[in-house]
């Protein structure tokens, strides 16, 4: 058996590079075409995955009880669809010119970014069109942000090199040892911090703030960095349209951050609920956001 894991793990990177370069060639695919495709691809991945579908499903119960089954169904199939067309999106976000990104994402608020001089952390949270924001900010300003190494080295290049192509931005590779000071240091260097503020990163440094009425373990990162750095903070929300995206960033936040962590981070929840309410089926609930449970409670999964 351990003799044919090198060959696995070569046959999954052989694997990959080939789906990469089926990504980037849909480049040259109008966007209409892209997502008449997506809905195909989004049928596939629901079946293809279970473990992920029943996370959905498990995720837009908990969320939208005052929704009947056969809603919860059509949200979570519609979510199929938009992070289908995202994946096919990636050909213009990897390979197409710095002018067809423009041309798809457009943005509403950049100067609350771009014009601000003090340090500032931007609160992206995660809907679909995450990595085109991420990708096309980096064509007006440098920043600095965290990332998660995907198992598959071939993927984990590619995203990389995706995310780099542009200001050269500086990606730090969560490790659990030292990733917070290395974001101090790059936000001190007048970078802007393109902070995910809603994954589950387990118990540790981690406090319970209830999201859609359910306790969910969430990391008050940006209430402390904010206080640390003496940040301003900006929300940056990312919704996908027939044409392409639109960047939704909001003015500086005023009373930010404040003496109680927690209140903080009860303010940016109900921020990203009141998001999520405007298209509820474009934000990925395909993650375990319930993943850690309070104490005495069972997985909900």
């Amino acid at each position: 058996m351990r003799a044919k894991r090198p060959h696995l793990l070569f046959m999954n990177e052989l694997l990959a590079r080939f789906w990469i370069g089926v990504v980037k060639l849909f480049r040259f695919v109008p966007i209409a075409v892209r997502g008449r495709i997506a809905a195909a691809v989004g049928w596939i991945l629901w079946f293809a995955i279970p473990k992920r579908r029943h996370v959905t499903l498990t995720n837009l119960r908990l969320c939208f009880p005052e929704l009947s089954d056969k809603e919860r169904l059509a949200l979570a199939h519609a979510l199929y669809r938009r992070m289908a067309r995202a994946a096919l999106d990636h050909g213009v976000l990897w390979a197409g010119s710095a002018q067809d990104i423009s041309r798809m994402v457009r943005f509403e608020g950049l100067e609350n970014i771009t014009q601000t001089k003090e340090p500032l952390i931007v609160i992206s949270p995660h809907f679909v069109g995450l990595d085109a924001a991420g990708i096309a900010l980096n064509l007006h300003v440098r920043g600095c942000s965290l990332y998660q190494k995907q198992s598959n080295a071939a993927w984990d290049a590619a995203a990389l090199a995706g995310r780099k192509r542009f200001a050269d931005p500086v990606l730090i590779a969560k490790t659990g040892k030292g990733d917070l000071m290395a974001v101090i240091r790059a936000m001190h260097q007048g970078l802007p911090f393109y902070y995910l503020p809603d994954l589950d990163h387990g118990r540790k440094n981690s406090i319970f703030v209830p999201f859609f009425g359910t306790p969910a373990a969430t990391v008050p990162m940006a209430s402390r960095l904010a206080k640390v750095t003496h940040a301003r903070v900006c929300f940056c929300v990312t919704q996908m349209t027939p044409d392409g995206y639109v960047v939704h960033i909001s003015n500086l936040w005023e009373g930010f951050p404040t003496e109680d962590f927690e209140a903080d981070t009860r303010r940016i929840t109900a921020e990203l609920e009141s998001w999520i309410r405007k298209f509820p089926d474009q934000y990925l609930w395909t993650h375990r956001r319930f993943k850690t449970r309070p104490e005495g409670e069972t997985s909900v999964y």
